[in-house]
């Protein structure tokens, strides 16, 4: 019998229900994602780069566990009001308070299983997806990996029930601390009172001052540091709180006063309406603006540390490679790539030092990387090399010579092998340089047009190092291709966890704001049948409708977006161009923004609409 009534109630209130597991089936499958990519254990051993972004996805999946269940018990704040009613109903029909609790024990359960089994399902497929872009990024094979993991499946299904488990006892500890009476008039209390003037007045002056904090930590951020990363996001967040508490319902109230605006039509009964529920809806709005900024600002920052990867490259180090003794097959791959310049360094070696040709380096000066920070810069360099013997130590030594210069010093460290394995470096004048005994070697080094377009190249040139020296391992390498797959593998790790957190963010934000405006919709009901009474045409009632929501999804969308184009800013001293391709997160903002404002604009009329 408890199961019948759960179920009828959960079809009366089939689209409410509809669009809660559109939320939750989106947060399971990225929660599930990131479960799959952060413990897939063969992959991870085989792949030692994916190690390098396990740790972006843990911290994913921590983020979005908090946000779910912030999301959760909202949502199940709404969902409980929304049968409030009804269960008062069967309260005086005879029915207990126990069963009552027991019929929303198993509507919090049956709701939670379908979305698990629906989340589960979909996270598999885009695990796949996800795993095989991820696996172009960064160039390696999808040996091992495993979209349906069975460990990711336990976690993800243990931490959900236990989500659901908590929902549904604050449901117990809600119902049983109401009344029947409470349960029947649930949907009848009195509207927010308006704040006083003079309150008001020093909410929106704090407020002010509190988001241009806000915004001035952001924008000096490099300079602020941890400061800055404390205050940013504190005052910022007291600042949108207390603007669309203080300023909020003034601004409409003006709005509504225009008569510019209100003559035509029922525009008045539009900005009327708004005025009347603007009070109630402060808070939420608020938190909406700040989930905006959260979900796009995520998107943002994940596609920003993607493409500072290849600038980084280039403020790695100035050549692209350099091979000690090229052999056949890396001068075949030399030859492919196309080098903007090429210098070629006799040197000798013992146990102690590595000794170059003055000739050589004097002839081919080498470059030298000067960096501001932002985009790198070359010079050649132009000191003149003194004579006798120089060593490159940085102290001066009887036995090695005197010192080189720092111009010098440090355009000859790129001179060093790819390995870990530094020696003391020795130039000699022609004469010396003959009577030292050992075999003479050749240092090449290279500088390409463009580093990124010959990825496979280096990789290539890495593997035949390896082959070189079989003692050694990839961990062991220091060329510049190494450094910048590993930052590569981090940042392709956090655009993906950006990309879907973002959505999963986005979208909660958007479902919010939904369930919000929906839970007061029976309240407006009979000033709309009024209206109808009077003659005023449907399609009339169903633009104002359009009109009154499209305004109350405006305000955190302006202030969210503003957020996050300031917000941005915060990066500025770690990534090189963090509005890199901006309009991305906002686009796919909008859309699913539209996309909700749409479903709620369609609800909502067929709540308080009269039926034909």
């Amino acid at each position: 019998m408890l199961l019948k009534l759960s179920l009828a109630g959960m079809k009366g209130k089939l689209k409410d229900y509809f669009v809660l597991l559109s939320g939750l089936v989106m947060t399971i499958s990225v929660f599930y994602m990131f479960q799959t990519l952060s413990w897939n254990t063969e992959f991870i051993k085989s792949n030692a780069i994916i190690r390098n972004i396990q740790l972006v996805f843990i911290v994913g999946s921590v983020l979005l566990s908090v946000v779910t269940i912030l999301y959760m018990l909202y949502t199940n704040t709404f969902l409980l009001s929304l049968r409030q009613k009804q269960f008062g109903m069967y309260m005086m029909l005879g029915a207990k308070k126990k069963s009552i609790k027991k019929i929303m024990f198993v509507e919090t359960m049956v709701i939670g299983t379908a979305s698990l089994v629906i989340g589960i399902i979909i996270g598999i497929g885009l695990a796949f997806v996800v795993g095989y872009l991820l696996a172009g990024q960064l160039n390696i094979t999808l040996e091992d990996y495993q979209s349906f993991y069975l460990p990711a499946v336990l976690a993800t299904i243990i931490f959900f029930i236990v989500v659901f488990l908590f929902t549904a006892l604050i449901n117990h500890i809600k119902l049983s601390r109401v009344q029947v009476l409470q349960l029947i008039y649930s949907d009848v209390h009195p509207d927010d009172m308006p704040i006083q003037k003079k309150k008001k007045t020093w909410l929106i002056l704090i407020g002010l001052i509190s988001l241009s904090l806000g915004y001035v930590s952001l924008i000096f951020m490099e300079q602020l540091r941890e400061i800055g990363l404390f205050a940013a996001p504190t005052f910022t967040t007291l600042g949108t709180y207390l603007l669309f508490i203080g300023y909020l319902p003034v601004l409409v109230k003006r709005m509504q006063t225009n008569k510019r605006w209100t003559s035509k039509g029922i525009t008045s009964f539009t900005f009327a309406q708004l005025n009347f529920r603007i009070q109630g809806l402060t808070k939420i709005l608020a938190t909406v603006a700040m989930l905006i900024a959260l979900g796009a600002g995520a998107i943002s920052a994940g596609l920003a540390f993607k493409n500072s990867a290849s600038q980084m490259a280039e403020m790695m180090d100035v050549y692209d490679v350099i091979i000690k003794n090229p052999d056949t097959e890396e001068k075949t791959i030399l030859k492919s790539i196309h080098f903007t310049e090429e210098n070629q360094y006799r040197f000798k070696e013992d146990a102690d030092y590595t000794y170059y040709l003055r000739d050589d380096l004097d002839h081919q000066r080498p470059l030298l990387l000067i960096s501001d920070g932002r985009k790198p810069k070359f010079k050649r360099v132009t000191e003149d090399l003194p004579e006798g013997k120089i060593s490159l130590s940085k102290v001066k030594n009887p036995e090695t010579g005197q010192q080189l210069s720092d111009e010098w010093s440090s355009s000859l460290w790129n001179l060093q092998t790819n390995y870990r394995e530094f020696k003391q470096m020795i130039v000699l004048d022609a004469e010396t340089y003959h009577e030292i005994q050992g075999q003479e070697m050749l240092m090449y080094i290279g500088k390409s047009d463009k580093f990124t377009d010959y990825l496979r190249e280096w990789q290539e040139i890495d593997k035949l190092a390896l082959e070189k020296e079989p003692n050694l391992t990839a961990n062991d390498l220091t060329s510049k291709y190494s450094f910048y797959n590993m930052y590569s593998s981090f940042t392709s790790g956090t655009m993906f966890m950006g990309f879907f957190l973002g959505i999963a963010f986005l979208a909660m934000m958007a479902s919010c704001l939904m369930f919000k405006i929906l839970s007061g919709a029976s309240k407006d009901t009979s000033r709309y049948q009024m209206l109808r009474k009077i003659g005023v045409r449907r399609s009339e009632l169903s633009i104002s409708i359009y009109k009154e929501l499209f305004i109350i999804f405006l305000f955190p969308a302006i202030i969210g977006l503003a957020h996050v184009l300031i917000g941005m800013n915060m990066f500025s001293f770690i990534i090189l161009n963090p509005y890199y391709r901006i309009w991305v997160p906002i686009i796919i903002f909008l859309l699913i923004y539209g996309v909700y404002y749409v479903i709620t604009v369609k609800l909502y009329k067929q709540i308080v609409l009269p039926k034909e």
